[in-house]
């Protein structure tokens, strides 16, 4: 099992490099961040700052989104960090919620999400596709790679995975709802004719190594709470009887709005609503040893990365936990 590490890019940035250098040299070989310029600074400055201070991290967003920038820049964008520092780049993307939603907009469509994935990979990779009507190619890139995972929830989201996605993003680290994702993600590679095992499955969730079950499930209510936005939105689309886990939407019931300003931040006022048994399955807390045999049991659901959401009061204690006691035994 590979490990991330997912932060946001509060300022400064100097201390998001900081932290994505402690990382790696902790055995994370992955850092991600949140991609909301609004709320946050623009990560694909920061990204290559990254880069040039690590030795073989893969630096991305968990996740962008189809709408922020033009496909012809995001994909310049990885294509210019390939071109700098080796192919160390992922894009992981979604439908997006802050940075959409911040801004007065809708996420996208799974079909504008369909062909914004087809459309940055291969002008990334320097192949000719058609983009606003016209052939358009980016002539400098050379040997570029750029793999694509989907973030994805919804029982059309996971099929669409399944069919287009290089790897897959599931945002909660409950077994069951892993389980089931990732039966269905498969499933629609077979139907595809693809090789289900070429896709990568990724789980990202809070991780707080500690003792005081309390205080750690307060610092990481904020969690069901973003979760909570995505599922609101699938049981608005299918009802609570419909085909989504009932592990996902009996929890948000008491939800009665949010507000992006605490978004993924510890203290969120907005998710009184989380009660502490959806923290408990979402995330992973207590001592190592509890880390370990959850991340064991995910590994057994075919589990391939696990990347930490990073926001709360012991951010470099969790670190120093995973790498000494937690990724040795994974």
């Amino acid at each position: 099992m590979d490990f991330g590490v997912v932060l946001q890019t509060d300022p400064p940035a100097s201390e998001v490099v900081r932290l994505m250098v402690e990382a790696e040299q902790r055995g994370f070989g992955y850092g991600w961040t949140f991609d909301s310029c609004v709320l946050w600074q623009e990560p694909f400055v920061i990204y290559s700052q990254i880069l040039a201070q690590t030795r073989s991290m893969v630096v991305g967003p968990m996740v962008t989104n189809p709408s922020t920038r033009d496909w012809s820049v995001t994909a310049s964008l990885f294509a210019t960090l390939n071109d700098m520092f080796g192919n160390r780049t992922v894009c992981g993307i979604g439908r997006g919620d802050s940075a959409r939603r911040v801004i007065g907009q809708k996420p996208a469509s799974l079909a504008v999400l369909r062909e914004s994935m087809h459309v940055i990979r291969e002008l990334a990779e320097g192949r000719e596709v058609e983009h606003h009507g016209a052939p358009v190619r980016i002539p400098w890139v050379r040997d570029g790679r750029l793999e694509v995972w989907m973030a994805a929830y919804g029982p059309k989201a996971l099929q669409m995975v399944g069919e287009h996605a290089d790897g897959f993003i599931l945002q909660t680290a409950d077994p069951a709802i892993t389980k089931w994702t990732i039966d269905a993600v498969r499933d629609a590679a077979k139907a595809a004719g693809r090789d289900p095992g070429g896709i990568t499955m990724c789980v990202a969730a809070p991780a707080y190594v500690g003792d005081d079950l309390a205080h750690q499930r307060d610092q990481l209510r904020w969690f069901g709470g973003m979760v909570g936005n995505h599922v609101a939105d699938l049981v608005s689309r299918y009802g609570e009887s419909g085909p989504v886990p009932r592990e996902l939407t009996d929890y948000i019931r008491g939800r009665e709005g949010y507000d992006y300003a605490h978004h993924g931040k510890a203290g969120n006022p907005s998710t009184d609503f989380v009660p502490d048994e959806i923290v408990d399955r979402f995330c992973l807390l207590g001592p190592a040893s509890a880390h370990v045999d959850r991340l064991a049991e995910l590994a057994e659901l075919g589990v391939d990365q696990f990347a930490i959401y990073l926001m709360h009061d012991q951010r470099e204690k969790t670190l120093a936990a995973y790498g000494d006691e937690v990724i040795p035994h994974i």
